[in-house]
């Protein structure tokens, strides 16, 4: 009974209440994740030398590229965990719980193999300037070796997030992410190891995580309860979760790819430039993951409705989520960049890096609200069980406009700047959005307007 205190009832009673209770610790755990890396940033811009700060900022949209894909499956554990206890399929809730963490291992050792073999030649491909390619390729793959353990708190997480805990892995990532600063600090200014010293610190903070997760859903006493022994896959269920889950990983790789390319043009511009970004950019993602959380409220909510059959209820949770969004980045979007000069200057003390960092804040924070929009509304698409349709939007609206931009725009000498460079996101976003608010009407249309019994 003591789990049941995390649960959160999503199919009956007022949404924003229920969907805020979700979402803030959902929001707490995604910065805390934020700040490993943060942390990294931080720690090298100020103790390390002067181009460890661009070689760790640099390889966040690879790391992002390559995980994102795996971690899309999670989306689908997610999704259906969600629908079965909707459904309330005890059966099938537990079949789904193993058969997740079973694919976040394997995904963990893939990911372990891509990243340790062929990290300094994906840092070639884009263009790493020479005086940082050592110290990007080292940093890369010590960080690679965390991924199994990546993998399982992201699933694990995930699985809890179904039922409405998000209390619990915030919890577990509040503790080692004193872990992750704690070592950090000694391993750099105490042990000298530099961009190294950051690396392992995240990769062992990442096991404490793990280790965390695995020991709460062995201790769940419902259908939750995961157990070594029952440690199989189900073929009926990674179907679905594959289904749903790598078209969801494909778009994050859409993005990811887009970023890639923007970060081979940022690369361009030398490493003042790059540092500058690298700073702005994770202070942009505290803004996105706060906004995130709110996509996640309404696939969440969605899914759990659908296997409810409590259909009257779906347009209301898009239209909340999406508002909620919007409000946060709005908010924090515009805070960050008014007092954008002093966060830079926290990771980087250079002065030189705070211009470059403030043009890219312009133009992602203050308009950060339109991807959290974006986000939301594909939220509530893969919440009823349609992957395929928001990754080919997000292909075409995304990743081509914004390689279209760099390839042709971006070329013309006079618009060769990083301002330029980086307006290619709120573009991007905007007219993303509007495609997606499209099918979501094409996809509400589907289901019917009303409640139905449960099992109809």
């Amino acid at each position: 009974m003591a789990a049941k205190k995390y649960e959160i009832d999503m199919c009956s009673g007022p949404i924003l209440p229920k969907l805020l209770k979700l979402t803030l610790p959902l929001m707490l755990s995604s910065v805390l994740q934020l700040l490993f890396n943060a942390a990294d940033i931080i720690v090298v811009g100020n103790f390390a030398s002067d181009n460890s700060l661009a070689a760790v900022g640099s390889t966040s949209s690879l790391v992002n590229l390559v995980t994102n894909l795996f971690l899309g499956l999670s989306t689908g554990a997610n999704v259906m965990t969600s629908r079965y206890m909707g459904a309330k399929d005890d059966v099938r809730v537990s079949k789904t719980v193993h058969t997740s963490i079973f694919l976040s291992i394997v995904s963990g050792a893939i990911l372990t193999v891509i990243g340790v073999l062929f990290a300094d030649k994906m840092l070639l491909l884009m263009k790493t300037p020479t005086e940082v390619l050592d110290l990007s390729t080292l940093y890369l793959r010590i960080y690679f070796c965390g991924m199994i353990a990546m993998m399982i708190y992201n699933f694990g997480s995930s699985i809890l997030r179904s039922k409405g805990d998000t209390k619990r892995p915030l919890y577990y990532l509040t503790f080692a992410g004193i872990v992750n600063v704690g070592l950090n600090l000694i391993f750099v200014i105490f042990l000298k190891m530099d961009v190294a010293g950051v690396a392992l610190a995240t990769v062992i903070s990442q096991c404490v995580s793990a280790l965390l997760i695995i020991r709460c859903l062995m201790k769940e006493t419902d259908a939750f309860r995961f157990s070594f022994k029952k440690l199989l896959p189900d073929r009926v269920i990674t179907g679905k979760i594959l289904g749903i889950g790598f078209p969801a990983g494909f778009q994050g790789v859409v993005f990811s790819l887009s970023n890639v390319v923007i970060q081979s043009s940022i690369n361009s511009f030398g490493p003042i430039v790059m540092a500058g970004s690298a700073a702005a950019a994770s202070i942009e993602g505290f803004v996105w993951v706060s906004m995130n959380a709110f996509s996640q409220g309404a696939l969440t909510f969605t899914s759990q409705n659908i296997g409810a059959a409590k259909y009257s209820r779906i347009n209301r949770i898009a239209l909340i989520s999406c508002s909620c969004a919007a409000a946060a980045g709005l908010i924090l979007g515009n805070l960050a960049y008014l007092f954008g000069d002093v966060l830079l200057g926290i990771y980087d003390p250079r002065p030189e890096i705070i211009p470059p960092g403030l043009t890219r804040m312009s133009l992602v924070c203050v308009f950060y609200f339109t991807c959290g929009l974006m986000d939301c509304i594909v939220g509530s698409i893969r919440g009823m069980g349609y992957a395929v349709t928001p990754t080919i939007v997000s292909l075409l609206g995304a990743c081509g406009l914004r390689i279209l931009w760099i390839f042709t725009i971006f070329t013309i000498p006079e618009y060769h700047t990083e301002f330029m460079l980086f307006l290619s996101y709120p573009i991007s976003w905007t007219i993303t959005f509007a495609a997606h608010f499209i099918c979501y009407l094409f996809m509400r249309r589907r289901f019917p307007k009303h409640d139905l019994p449960t099992g109809s």
